[in-house]
C-alpha cells in the first residue's frame, strides 16, 4: 500500500514535499501575472482612410468591397464596419477563442490583398492597415504643457513624432490613435487667383509632385564602365523641400511674356495640421493624447510595464513644461485587485488554521494539515505553468476556494489517526497504518468527486469556457495534490509527529463537551426522522420546489461591473454645434468633476470632435482618472456612485446629451459596461426604415422598467449639401468628368500630394480650398475648371447645389446595415433580465433583427451552457461514485446531497442580491463538490457498517454519528476560508464579495442540511434498492 510504504519511509516523503515546492517556487517566479486570461475572443481590425468622402461613399466604395472578400477565414465568430463622415473605414473581425491571432491576421490580409486595386485611388496611396487589435481602449496617454504655452498641434505634432511610433512598436500594442494629429505643409488655395492664372488644383499638385521629389537618378562611372574610369560618383536630382519658402516657391507655370507663376501667388503656405477635427483639454490645459489598444494574446500588465519603461526613458527630453499623465490606466486596478485576492488568500489560510486547531486542539496535529497548504500551492502553481497559464485573479480565487478543500483530506486523516489511537490505545505509527486501511478509499472518492465536478469545465468553449478552465484546471490540480499529500506525506507526518493527548485545556474540555451533546442531540433527530420519514419526504421535496423557485427568479449576468479608478463619458450637441459649443459643455463637465468631485477625481481629458463611435464638431469624450482606492473609502466613494451622481446631474442640462460609463469589465469586449447589440435590417429595406424601427424600439423602453438609456451610438443622420453635375451642360462647355471630380474633391474635401521633411521626419503635403472659399453653398460658384481649349468655366455654369441628409457614420454587421446600440440595465434590474426585454420588444417589430456582439453576447451564451454544465458535473460524479464503489444505490444517496446544497448558493444569493453569472455558477459547482463530499463521509461508513453487519437504520445512525465530527471540522474550515471573500473591500471586491456570499451559503446549507437528510435518505434508497444478505 502506498501510504505504508511512505509511513515507513518518512524522509522520502519529505524529501518528495521539498522537490514540489521548490518547482513550484521556480513556477511562481516565472508565470505570468494578469487581470483575466485571454477571455475576449481575438480580434482583427482592417482599417482605412478615404479623406474628404462622406460616410455613404465610404461604405459602398471602400468598406463593402473590403467586406465581399471576408470570405473562407477560418474561425470567424462575426463581424462589423462603421465607415465615417472623416472618410474612415474600420472593419472588426472577431473570431473563436483560441483562434491564433498571427494566422487570423495572415487569412485577413491574404483575402483583402486581390480587391486593394478595386478601391479609389487616394485610399490606394494611402494604404489599407491591418491590426491585431483588440479594438477598445486598454490605455490613455495624455500630454500637456503645464506653462500653457503650446497649443494642441505643437503637442499633437510632438507626441505623434516622438513618442507614437516608439511605443507601437512594443511588444503587445496593437494599435494607436493620437488624439490630435502632427504637422502637415497646408497649401490653401484661391480660387480668384487660380482662375485668373488659368489654373486648376490638378495643376498645383502636378507641380508639386514634379518639384518636391527625390530621383534616384544613378551614378558617373557606375559598372560597367570604360576602361581606367577613376571618377565615381552618385547623381543626385532633386530633393524633397523642408520650408515653407521652398513650397510658396514652387513655379506652378510660366506666362506668355515670360513671367512665373509661384505657388505663392495661388495659395496660402503654412506649416499646419494634418486634420482639424479634434483637440483635447487636460484639467483646462490645451492637450493632445493617445489612445492604445492591445494586441490581441498580449498580457495587458507586462505591456503596460514596457510603455511606461518607454516613457521613462523619454520623458527626460520632455520640452520645457511638457507632462505625461494617464487619464486611463487598468494596470493599477489589476496590480490592486490580485494584491487584494493574494491578501485574502492569506487571511483565508490563518482561518483555516485556527478552525484547525480549535477541533484538534494541539499544535501537532494542526500543524500537519497546515503544512499541506503551501506544499499544495506551491505544485499547483507548477500545474499551471505547465499548462501554460497564469497567475490571475480568476486562478486566484479557485486557490482561495480550494484552501478550505485541500486541507480535508489531511484533517480527515489526522482527525482519524487521533480517533484510533484514544480508542484503541494504538501508538502513532499503528494507527497511522489502520487509518489508512480504513480511510484511502473515503480519500479517493472525495477527491474523485471533487474533481469529477470540475473537470466537465475544462472542455467548454468560448469565452465562459476560458474562465472556466481558470478553475477547473486550477482545482483539480489542488484537489488531485490534495490526495497525494493525504496519502504520502500526511500520514507519514502523522507517524512521526503525533503523540497520545495528555490531558486537554480547559476550553478543549468544554469544547468536546458541547460537541458530544451536540452529537447526541443530532443522532436524537437522526432516529426521530426515521420515524416520520413521510414527513421528511415532504420536506425534502417542498425544499426543492422552493430552491427551484428561488432560482427561476435569479436574474442573469456574465461578470459583475467594478470599480476600476476610471470612468468615461460621450456627450453630444444638437446636430450642427459648432467645436466652440462643445469645448464650452466639455469645461462645464470639467468644472464639474474637479469641483464637485474633487475628494475623488484625479485628472479629466475632454476630447473634441469624436466620440467612441462617430466624428463631428457636436461631439465629445471624455477619460476620467478616479483617486486611489484607499483615498476613496465607503460606497458613496466608488466610481458606480460617481457615475450615479453625475448621470443625475448631467441629466439637467439641456444643451448636450451626457453619459457616463464604467469601463468594460474584460478587456476587448468593449469600451464601456453597457449592453452592446446591433439592430440589423435584414430585408435590405434602407436606412430611413431603419432608422423608424429604431425611434419605435427606443419609444417603447421608455416603458420599459428593466431598460434605460437605449441609444444608437452613431449621430443623427446630418445635414449634407449634394452637387448635381449637369452632364450635358458639361459636355456643351466642354468639360471631362475627371477635371470636374478631382477640382471639387480637392477644393472642399483635402488631397493628399505627397510627403516632405520636417526636422528629419516625412510628413505629408496636403492641399486644400482655404476656409473663406468653402464655409458656404454659394462658395462653389467661386470655383472654375478648364475645359478642353483652356477655358476656366465656374461651376455655376454646369452644377447646382440642393439641400439633403445624410448618415454620420454608416455601420453593418455581418454583411448587413445595422445601427450599432446601447443600454443599460435599470438600478438593482440585471443585464439579463434587460437582455431579454429588448429581444421581446424587437421580436414585435417587422423587418429588424437583434444580434448581440461583446460582452453581451458572451453573457448570452453563458447563460444557455450553464444547464449543460450542471448536468454533465453531476453525470459524471454519478458515474464516478458508482465505478468505484460498485453500486448504484450508495451514488444516487450521494447525489440526493446535491440540490440541498445548492439551495444555499441560490437562497444566499438572492438575498445579496447577486445575480445569476459565471461566478454564481463555479459557486454552485463547488457547493455541489462539498455537499457530495460530506455526503460520501457519512454514506461509506454506512456502507462499511452494513457490510459488517448492522441493519440500514443502524448502519446509517452510526455513520452520521461517526462522521459528524469531521464534516463540521472540515466544513468550518472551508467555510473560515470563505469568510475573507464575503467581507472584501477595496479594487475587486465586487467579484470576491459575490463568490464568497454564494459559497457561504452552499457550506452552510451543504453541511446542514446535508447531515440532517442523507442519512435517511440513504436508508430509503437502500430500502428500494437492498443488496444481498441485508439485515434491514
Amino acid at each position: 500500500m502506498l501510504s505504508s510504504f511512505f509511513i515507513h519511509r518518512p524522509i522520502f516523503a519529505g524529501v518528495l514535499a521539498i522537490m514540489v515546492m521548490a518547482i513550484g517556487i521556480f513556477a511562481v517566479l516565472n508565470l505570468p501575472v494578469e487581470r483575466y486570461p485571454d477571455i475576449a475572443p481575438p480580434r482583427i481590425t482592417i482599417s482605412t482612410s478615404y479623406a474628404g468622402a462622406d460616410a455613404e461613399t465610404v461604405e459602398e466604395s471602400v468598406t463593402q468591397v473590403l467586406e465581399q472578400q471576408i470570405t473562407g477565414i477560418d474561425h470567424l465568430l462575426y463581424f462589423s464596419s462603421s465607415s465615417d463622415s472623416s472618410g474612415r473605414s474600420r472593419i472588426s473581425l472577431s473570431f473563436e477563442n483560441g483562434t491564433d491571432p498571427d494566422t487570423a491576421q495572415v487569412q485577413v490580409q491574404n483575402s483583402i490583398s486581390s480587391v486593394i486595386n478595386r478601391l479609389p485611388t487616394d485610399v490606394q496611396r494611402q494604404g489599407v492597415n491591418v491590426y491585431k487589435s483588440l479594438g477598445d481602449t486598454f490605455m490613455v496617454i495624455g500630454m500637456y504643457d503645464a506653462t500653457g504655452k503650446a497649443n494642441n498641434i505643437q503637442l499633437s505634432d510632438y507626441l505623434s513624432v516622438n513618442i507614437e511610433q516608439a511605443l507601437a512598436r512594443l511588444d503587445g500594442v496593437g494599435e494607436v490613435d493620437v488624439f490630435g494629429s502632427q504637422y502637415a505643409m497646408r497649401i490653401w488655395l484661391n480660387p480668384h487667383q487660380l482662375k485668373q492664372y488659368g489654373l486648376m488644383p490638378s495643376d498645383i499638385r502636378a507641380a508639386v509632385e514634379a518639384q518636391n521629389t527625390q530621383v534616384a537618378a544613378g551614378g558617373v562611372g557606375d559598372l560597367p564602365a570604360v576602361a581606367d574610369q577613376y571618377l565615381n560618383a552618385k547623381v543626385t536630382a532633386g530633393s524633397r523641400f523642408k520650408t515653407v519658402d521652398q513650397f510658396e516657391n514652387i513655379i506652378i507655370k510660366s506666362t506668355a511674356n515670360g513671367e512665373f507663376v509661384y505657388l505663392k501667388d495661388v495659395a496660402r503656405v503654412e506649416l499646419g495640421a494634418e486634420n482639424y477635427q479634434s483637440f483635447n483639454r487636460i484639467n483646462g490645459y490645451q492637450s493632445a493624447g493617445l489612445a492604445i489598444s492591445l494586441s490581441s494574446g498580449a498580457n495587458a500588465l507586462a505591456t503596460s510595464a514596457r510603455i511606461k519603461a518607454e516613457l521613462s526613458k523619454l520623458s527626460g527630453k520632455l520640452p520645457e513644461g511638457y507632462t505625461i499623465v494617464f487619464p486611463r490606466d487598468n494596470t493599477p486596478f489589476v496590480q490592486e485587485s490580485i494584491k487584494e485576492v493574494v491578501k485574502t488568500l492569506i487571511e483565508a489560510i490563518l482561518l483555516v488554521v485556527i478552525v484547525m486547531f480549535i477541533f484538534l486542539q494541539s499544535w501537532r496535529a494542526t500543524l500537519i494539515p497546515t503544512l499541506t497548504v503551501p506544499i499544495v500551492i506551491l505544485g499547483t502553481f507548477a500545474v499551471l505553468y505547465l499548462f501554460g497559464m497564469s497567475v490571475n485573479t480568476l486562478t486566484l480565487f479557485a486557490l482561495v476556494l480550494a484552501i478550505g478543500l485541500l486541507v480535508d483530506d489531511a484533517i480527515v486523516v489526522v482527525e482519524n489517526v487521533e480517533r484510533l489511537m484514544h480508542e484503541q490505545n494504538l501508538n502513532p505509527k499503528q494507527a497511522a497504518l489502520a487509518c489508512m486501511q480504513e480511510m484511502s478509499g473515503a480519500l479517493i472518492g472525495i477527491t474523485l468527486v471533487l474533481t469529477a465536478v470540475f473537470i466537465p469545465m475544462a472542455f467548454f468553449s468560448g469565452s465562459t469556457g476560458v474562465i472556466y478552465r481558470q478553475f477547473s484546471i486550477t482545482l483539480v490540480a489542488a484537489m488531485s495534490l490534495s490526495l497525494l499529500v493525504a496519502l504520502i506525506l500526511t500520514p507519514a507526518l502523522c507517524a512521526l509527529i503525533l503523540k497520545p493527548k495528555l490531558k486537554p485545556a480547559h476550553w478543549a474540555v468544554w469544547f468536546n463537551r458541547q460537541l458530544e451533546r451536540l452529537k447526541l442531540g443530532y443522532i436524537g433527530i437522526v432516529k426521530k426522522s426515521f420515524q416520520l420519514k413521510w414527513v421528511i419526504s415532504v420536506i425534502f421535496v417542498g425544499l426543492l420546489c422552493v430552491f427551484s423557485l428561488f432560482y427561476r427568479s435569479l436574474p442573469t449576468s456574465f461578470i459583475p461591473s467594478e470599480d476600476q479608478g476610471i470612468l468615461s463619458l460621450q456627450f453630444r450637441l444638437i446636430d450642427g454645434a459648432p467645436m466652440s459649443d462643445s469645448d464650452a459643455v466639455g469645461e462645464s463637465i470639467r468644472k464639474y468633476f474637479l469641483e464637485q468631485e474633487k475628494a475623488n477625481i484625479e485628472l479629466v481629458l475632454m476630447r473634441y470632435g469624436r466620440n467612441f463611435s462617430s466624428t463631428g464638431q457636436n461631439l465629445g469624450t471624455g477619460f476620467i482618472a478616479l483617486k486611489p482606492w484607499a483615498v476613496r473609502k465607503g460606497p458613496e466613494n466608488s466610481a458606480q456612485a460617481i457615475r450615479d451622481r453625475a448621470d443625475k446631474y448631467f441629466s439637467q442640462n439641456r444643451n448636450a446629451r451626457i453619459t457616463v460609463s464604467l469601463p468594460s469589465t474584460v478587456s476587448g469586449l468593449g469600451d464601456t459596461d453597457s449592453l452592446e447589440f446591433w439592430l440589423q435590417d435584414r430585408n435590405g429595406q434602407g436606412r430611413e426604415y431603419l432608422e423608424q424601427q429604431f425611434q419605435v424600439l427606443q419609444e417603447n423602453t421608455k416603458q420599459s422598467k428593466g431598460i434605460s438609456k437605449l441609444d444608437k451610438r452613431s449621430n443623427p443622420d446630418k445635414a449634407s449639401l449634394k452637387v448635381d453635375i449637369n452632364q450635358k451642360q458639361a459636355m456643351a462647355n466642354q468639360l471631362s468628368p475627371t477635371a470636374i471630380n478631382s477640382t471639387l474633391s480637392a477644393a472642399w474635401g483635402g488631397s493628399y500630394i505627397n510627403d516632405f521633411i520636417d526636422r528629419g521626419r516625412i510628413k505629408r503635403v496636403i492641399m486644400q480650398g482655404d476656409a473663406a472659399y468653402r464655409s458656404k453653398p454659394e462658395d462653389l460658384q467661386s470655383w472654375s475648371v478648364r475645359n478642353n481649349v483652356g477655358q476656366m468655366v465656374p461651376f455655376a455654369n454646369f452644377s447646382s447645389v440642393d439641400w439633403g441628409g445624410g448618415p454620420d457614420v454608416v455601420n453593418r454587421f455581418q454583411g448587413y446595415r445595422a445601427f450599432q446600440m446601447e443600454a443599460n440595465a435599470s438600478p438593482n434590474v440585471s443585464s439579463g433580465v434587460a437582455m431579454q426585454e429588448i429581444e421581446q420588444l424587437v421580436a414585435k417589430q417587422s423587418g429588424v433583427d437583434v444580434a448581440w456582439s461583446g460582452l453581451s453576447l458572451q453573457e448570452k451564451k453563458s447563460s444557455q451552457q450553464a444547464i449543460w454544465l450542471y448536468l454533465i458535473s453531476i453525470g459524471f460524479i454519478f458515474l464516478c461514485l458508482a465505478a468505484l464503489y460498485e453500486s448504484w444505490s450508495i451514488p444516487t444517496a450521494v447525489l440526493t446531497a446535491i440540490p440541498l446544497g445548492v439551495g444555499g448558493n441560490i437562497i444566499f444569493s438572492y438575498l445579496a442580491n447577486f445575480p445569476n453569472d459565471i461566478y454564481f455558477q463555479i459557486a454552485l459547482l463547488t457547493t455541489i463538490g462539498l455537499s457530495c463530499k460530506n455526503a460520501i463521509l457519512i454514506v461509506e461508513f454506512a456502507a462499511l457498517a452494513q457490510q459488517k453487519g448492522s441493519s440500514v437504520i443502524d448502519a446509517a445512525i452510526e455513520g452520521a454519528g461517526l462522521r459528524l465530527r469531521p464534516i463540521l471540522m472540515t466544513s468550518l474550515a472551508f467555510g473560515a476560508g470563505i469568510i475573507p471573500l464575503v467581507f472584501a473591500s477595496g479594487a475587486g471586491a465586487a467579484s470576491r464579495q459575490e463568490i464568497g456570499m454564494s459559497v457561504l451559503g452552499g457550506v452552510i446549507f451543504g453541511t446542514v442540511l446535508v447531515l440532517l437528510f442523507i442519512p435517511f435518505m440513504y436508508v430509503a434508497i437502500r430500502r428500494l434498492f437492498p443488496i444481498k444478505n441485508e439485515t434491514t
